[in-house]
């Protein structure tokens, strides 16, 4: 870190840029408006939000993988299922932090919906999930990892937007 950009144009030094992580995420729903259905894992042995719910499948994106090469990857290595890359419906793009300056807490999250798959849902890794479970938008389980519920919500409200921020105080999403 310690980069050191000088733009004259715009008058601004850049002294030292951080790194964010991406990260995957596949929302998958069934039903309609009115019962719409959300396929949400429980966590547990991840050291991170165990025992918390979230999305069925997500992950960080790999070294020279791209967005949706993660999120496919994620659908069949903790789902068991396979989705064609057309059926994904790209939802929002997510900038979060912990606001703690460590570079693994810097985050862009990219969400994808998904109607329709092959093969049943399953738990493939049960060492990090304690099982999967439809939920109802509108009657989510408690606790949800905070970020995702940000983004439940806003599907269950129809207010999603193209790109939104959780964890900056100064900055509205």
């Amino acid at each position: 870190m310690g980069l050191t950009v000088s733009t004259s144009r715009y008058g601004a030094r850049v002294t030292s840029r951080f790194q964010v992580v991406p990260a995957a995420y596949l929302i998958l729903l069934r039903g309609t408006d009115a019962d719409r259905e959300v396929l949400l894992q429980l966590r547990r042995g991840t050291g991170y939000r165990d025992e918390h719910w979230a999305c069925a499948a997500a992950g960080h994106v790999e070294a020279g993988e791209s967005v949706v090469a993660a999120v496919l990857r994620e659908a069949g290595e903790e789902l068991g299922i396979t989705v064609d890359a057309a059926a994904l419906e790209p939802l929002t793009t997510m900038h979060r932090t912990h606001a703690n300056q460590q570079p693994i807490d810097e985050r862009v999250d990219f969400f994808f919906v998904c109607r329709h798959w092959s093969g049943r849902p399953r738990t493939m890794e049960p060492a990090k999930s304690a099982g999967l479970e439809w939920c109802r938008l509108d009657d989510l389980p408690v606790p949800v990892v905070p970020h995702e519920l940000q983004v439940l919500r806003a599907v269950r409200d129809g207010t999603v937007t193209p790109i939104v921020t959780h964890g900056f105080d100064s900055v509205p999403s």
